[in-house]
């Protein structure tokens, strides 16, 4: 009996489940993928609990960790928390971008803000550009990274690697004594 009931309150979280981010297009017309050694629901509370190697995916988007825990009001999801060591976010924001890659102790995101806090040996990387730092507030709707030291004596400073864009090639080339030559 209860775990019928427990069953079901899962199966109402998962349908009533709304998109986590803004990225590809598809992805919040993708099904919801939940796997992990155990769960736990508290339908007053609002909270599920997953544990144990926990892996979520809805179309690009990926967050794994030791734990996630799911945080409802009414029928729609507001925070995803995932802890690990580290947990991790990944999602492609567009057809033509890089996966965007999330690193760290704890990863608290925020559905209505779009905001991914990471806190703990925290990384964010696209492509070869990194930012890392104790914590980072990525906001996933504006593309913006804010890092942050770690405070104590001897703490981390942000560390942050920008690698260069490709220029475009211009329609002439040089020859080999140095003059222009059009194509």
């Amino acid at each position: 009996m209860l775990i019928n009931r427990i069953s079901k309150a899962l199966c109402v979280l998962l349908l009533s489940w709304q998109p986590v981010a803004m990225a590809l297009p598809s992805d919040a017309n993708k099904a919801i993928h939940i796997s992990a050694d155990s769960a736990t629901r508290n339908d007053q509370t609002g909270i599920t609990l997953y544990k144990g190697d926990v892996l979520l995916t809805q179309g690009s988007m990926k967050v794994s960790g030791d734990s996630i825990e799911l945080r409802q009001t009414d029928s729609s999801i507001t925070q995803i928390i995932a802890k690990g060591r580290p947990a991790e976010f990944q999602q492609r924001p567009a057809v033509d971008e890089e996966v965007t890659h999330a690193y760290g102790k704890v990863l608290h995101y925020n559905v209505r803000t779009k905001e991914l806090e990471i806190t703990g040996q925290a990384k964010v990387s696209q492509g070869a550009d990194v930012f890392s730092g104790n914590r980072i507030v990525y906001n996933i709707n504006k593309s913006t990274v804010n890092a942050f030291r770690d405070e104590s004596a001897n703490g981390e400073r942000v560390q942050i690697v920008i690698q260069p864009k490709a220029t475009p090639v211009n329609e002439s080339t040089t020859t080999a004594t140095g003059e222009l030559n059009p194509q």
